[in-house]
């Protein structure tokens, strides 16, 4: 899929919320929003990687952007979602999940609406943002989507995703049950 999804000269953004900051992807690369389920942590996994969901009987592999975006981690509520995305890794379709604060709204936007990112002062890495919109007092940032994750970041969740969520599980509960086992003996000890 493109970077962006044109008719005419109008392109399609779907805007998000992460904290007080607004970002927007293009919709091209927005297969679908869901409601936030449980999620499933995966083992040794990075502090982004929140974990993974059941899709349709596929592994999804659900990253946390408040975290990749510096934003301070934040409780989950009623409007948090999960944005199915698919990223390109190495010409090849990756898709994975972006838990986001709460979907606002599908902009309509042409070239003239987008003003260039930022070179200096900008909390946000500049080769990820494809430019700017300003939205009454304020920006909403438009992402390149197929480059805010780096390469490893997505290495990981796509090996992530090859597992099946049985297996994440059993590593999960091995992982607990190994954790009580090395608490008991230092416990002994205090005895």
């Amino acid at each position: 899929m493109s970077e962006t999804q044109t008719t005419g000269t109008v392109t399609s953004y779907l805007s998000f919320r992460l904290g007080d900051e607004m970002f927007a992807a293009d919709v091209g690369k927005v297969l679908e929003i869901l409601e936030l389920c449980p999620i499933t942590k995966v083992p040794r996994s990075p502090s982004y990687m929140r974990g993974v969901i059941n899709l349709r009987g596929k592994v999804l592999p659900v990253l946390d952007t408040r975290i990749k975006f510096g934003i301070p981690a934040s409780e989950d509520n009623v409007d948090t979602c999960i944005v199915v995305l698919d990223v390109d890794m190495d010409g090849e379709s990756l898709h994975l999940g972006a838990l986001v604060d709460s979907v606002e709204e599908v902009l309509e936007l042409g070239p003239s609406d987008i003003e260039p990112p930022p070179t200096l002062g900008s909390k946000f890495n500049p080769e990820y943002i494809y430019g700017m919109v300003k939205r009454e007092e304020s920006f909403t940032m438009i992402l390149k989507v197929d480059k805010v994750f780096s390469a490893d970041e997505l290495a990981i969740a796509q090996e992530v995703a090859e597992k099946k969520i049985s297996d994440v599980k059993a590593e999960g509960e091995k992982e607990e049950s190994d954790k009580k086992t090395a608490k008991k003996p230092a416990e002994n000890k205090k005895k």
